[in-house]
């Protein structure tokens, strides 16, 4: 069994590093904007209770309004209709909430076409320098994307044609789905899919094929590029919400200085 004792103490002299992968919770968080017809999330908003006056002389607390999956985010299988029958939010066993890092990153790509798709490929050549991706692992995809996390319409990339952001080939989100044995994968964009994917075959693979196969997304990180390619060990704490679909969380990545 492992010495937890080591690790407390590691923590508290700082040889082990805490790094928070969330983005700020705001009224000006991206969220992810849908055609018309179809229902969309809410921005997320704070309603005043009191603060230190004649509501409450002594305290400072709000209301909050939002969405399931609004900022740095967490998407349970049920999120998707090919995870509709399997684990709401609550039901997310805690021992997959943690698991060891990976990190894949293509922010070279990206940064000259911000529709790039990590492909089979491209995850075959990172095990081949780095070693097979580990069982229980979080897969976390750098695109260095997180650059526009504080401007909304920078952050979407959208024209006529929708919006321009990176993601996966349905060929990778396939092999991740089936070939692997990940807890989930964590992006720096809106959502775990391209901004292209509604065009895809399927439309949205992300979203199919992982939700499907019972793993999880995670949205919205940054600060991925203070992680080691491994090594690290990733902490994802959504809120238990009984039959949620997703739940805004905080990210922290454990880290050996």
């Amino acid at each position: 069994m492992a010495d937890l004792s080591g690790l407390a103490a590691a923590l508290v002299d700082g040889s082990v590093e805490v790094i928070d992968l969330t983005s700020p919770l705001h009224s000006g968080t991206p969220i992810l904007g849908l055609p018309p017809e179809f229902g969309q999330t809410a921005t997320f908003q704070l309603e005043l209770i009191s603060e230190y006056d004649e509501k409450g002389p002594a305290w400072y607390w709000n209301n909050f309004h939002t969405g399931e999956h609004t900022g740095t985010h967490f998407d349970a299988p049920n999120h998707w209709i090919t995870g509709k029958d399997l684990d709401d939010v609550s039901q997310v066993p805690a021992q997959r909430l943690i698991g060891p890092a990976v990190v894949i990153d293509t922010t070279a790509q990206v940064a000259a076409n911000p529709d790039f798709c990590l492909d089979v490929s491209d995850i075959k050549e990172w095990e081949a320098a780095n070693g097979a991706i580990p069982k229980g692992a979080w897969l976390l995809y750098r695109t260095g994307w997180s650059k526009y996390g504080d401007d909304p319409a920078a952050y979407a990339n959208a024209d006529a044609n929708g919006p321009h952001t990176p993601g996966l080939t349905p060929a990778a989100a396939r092999y991740l789905a089936e070939e692997t044995e990940i807890l989930g994968m964590g992006v720096e964009t809106v959502g775990t899919d391209a901004g292209g994917a509604f065009g895809f075959d399927p439309p949205f693979p992300c979203h199919t094929m992982l939700m499907g196969a019972n793993k999880y997304g995670v949205t919205q990180l940054r600060n991925l590029h203070r992680l080691p390619v491994t090594g690290a060990v990733v902490i994802v704490a959504p809120l238990p919400i009984v039959k949620g679909s997703g739940s805004p969380c905080r990210v922290l990545a454990l880290v050996n200085k």
